[in-house]
């Protein structure tokens, strides 16, 4: 009996492992939209895709659901998230409050290590061939994102779950999606090099002026992107 429940623990793993692997794939396929928003998720479709069962497939799903890249309509079923302009705008709204608060905790408590590890993090973006080439900003999650980072400094372990938990993948979503506007990649560049230099000099104060002025002009950006659309015939 032992032998059998021994034998059932690399099984075990192994499964949590495929899970764990597509539900990373299919989340890194949303978010760089490979799968567009609002596509309706075919579980047969992604099943092939993927090379895996409907169980695993399920437990993706659901979790992609908690991160509210997936949404499940009534008598329509599971498609990946779509905000239209208004619910995007409150988004930012959000990010640019909670954020500025995060960048100014970020002046008063990050360590001189932490602040060394945030510049060595804008010379990584800095050297990224899509931000040389002008066609984008460097889009890496965790520790590899400038955001993310001060919101880690921030000690503050609610704003941490407030934003790097659910709504992170969903806001990386959308950061992306805007990130090739012309000379925006530099334009934010500049703006995080400038918070970084405040959170640098101990400045709470103009760190989070800041961090409200960066996010503030890429909710500007998104709003001048749906007024032109109907100029240019987009649904």
């Amino acid at each position: 009996m032992l032998e059998v429940l021994e034998s059932s623990v690399p099984a075990m793993q192994d499964a949590e492992t495929l899970a764990e692997n597509v539900f990373r794939r299919i989340q890194a396929a949303i978010v760089k939209g490979e799968i567009a928003p609002g596509s309706k998720i075919s579980e047969p479709e992604l099943a092939r895709t993927y090379g895996i069962s409907r169980g695993p497939l399920r437990e993706a799903i659901h979790r992609l659901e908690g991160q509210r890249l997936v949404v499940r309509i009534p008598h329509v079923g599971a498609r990946v998230v779509s905000l239209d302009p208004a619910q995007m705008i409150e988004l930012y709204e959000i990010r640019e409050s909670l954020e500025g608060l995060a960048c100014r905790l970020a002046a008063e408590r990050m360590s001189q290590a932490q602040i060394d590890e945030l510049r060595q993090v804008l010379d990584t973006h800095e050297r990224d061939e899509a931000f040389q080439a002008g066609v984008g900003y460097y889009q890496q999650e965790g520790d590899f994102d400038f955001h993310y980072r001060i919101i880690q400094g921030s000690g503050n372990q609610t704003l941490y779950r407030m934003l790097c938990g659910e709504l992170y993948q969903l806001v990386r979503m959308y950061r992306i999606q805007f990130s090739t506007t012309p000379n925006r990649p530099r334009q934010a560049f500049a703006e995080h090099h400038r918070i970084l230099d405040a959170i640098a000099d101990r400045d709470g104060e103009l760190a989070e002026l800041l961090m409200r002025r960066h996010i503030g002009a890429s909710r500007r950006n998104i709003e001048r992107h749906y007024q032109a659309a109907p100029e240019r015939g987009e649904a």
